[in-house]
């Protein structure tokens, strides 16, 4: 007797089929998978243009079957502004770090909000510069240790870690703004429902939308991966609080 099987998990068409080259237990490769999902949901593979800045977000061209553009380091958000001017029927996204979006380019992602461009933004949180050398970020915990906070981040001198969701939710220009974790299975179906919402607001009503991803980098941690998805958890959650922070798009629809 032969035993038939069906499958129910596979790779979304709109990624390429690649090994990941990312450090055991990085968040990337799921976030990815969920922005990938997203894409086949909503059918817009063939449209959809990615706009990638310098960090591990650089690699987005190795992973997904789409159009992607590279942007100068914290430029993403500005570079997305002229394709999707120019490409107005497509759908442009941004993928990017917290060194890359929070610190270098925070004046980029808060006037691209402020104008309300219609594009997405995807934040991916690790608390560090990922691929430089685990530098402190604006996001970087108090007390975390980085490559240049040894003795850990003191805000009496280097300020408080920024809150990018809560941030750009004040800003009239923004439809959409959420912050979300991919820790566990939970979190990350949740995580998926808020990327395709945030690709959908842009389809249907051309809005700025925002999603923060609450992510692991145990490389520059200094952790195994087990430690370091935990770490999420337990420190970064507490302080970087999950949950929709502004949708103008269900106000209006549910009006």
């Amino acid at each position: 007797m032969t035993t038939q099987y069906k499958q129910v998990f596979g790779r979304p068409e709109s990624l390429k089929d690649v090994a990941t080259h990312f450090c055991p237990g990085c968040h990337h490769g799921t976030i990815h998978r969920l922005c990938a999902e997203a894409m086949d949901a909503l059918d817009i593979q063939q449209r959809t243009i990615g706009v990638a800045s310098v960090g591990c977000s650089v690699f987005l061209y190795g992973y997904f079957d789409i159009d992607v553009v590279e942007a100068p380091h914290g430029r993403a958000p500005a570079v997305a502004t002229g394709v999707k001017r120019v490409r107005k029927d497509d759908v442009v996204f941004t993928y990017q770090g917290d060194g890359d979006l929070a610190a270098i380019g925070t004046a980029e992602i808060i006037h691209a909000a402020n104008r309300g461009e219609a594009i997405t933004v995807i934040f991916v949180n690790n608390t560090t510069y990922g691929m430089t050398g685990g530098q402190m970020a604006p996001t970087t915990l108090p007390q975390q240790r980085t490559s240049t906070s040894p003795t850990g981040r003191d805000v009496a001198n280097d300020g408080y870690p920024i809150r990018m969701a809560e941030l750009l939710a004040g800003l009239e220009g923004v439809a959409y703004s959420t912050r979300v974790a991919v820790d566990s299975p939970q979190h990350i179906i949740a995580a998926g429902k808020a990327i395709h919402h945030a690709f959908d607001c842009q389809v249907k009503s051309g809005g700025f939308s925002f999603v923060e991803v609450l992510s692991t980098c145990p490389t520059n941690w200094g952790m195994d991966a087990l430690k370091a998805n935990a770490r999420v958890a337990s420190e970064m959650i507490p302080y970087f609080p999950l949950g929709v922070f502004k949708d103008a798009a269900c106000a209006e629809e549910g009006a």
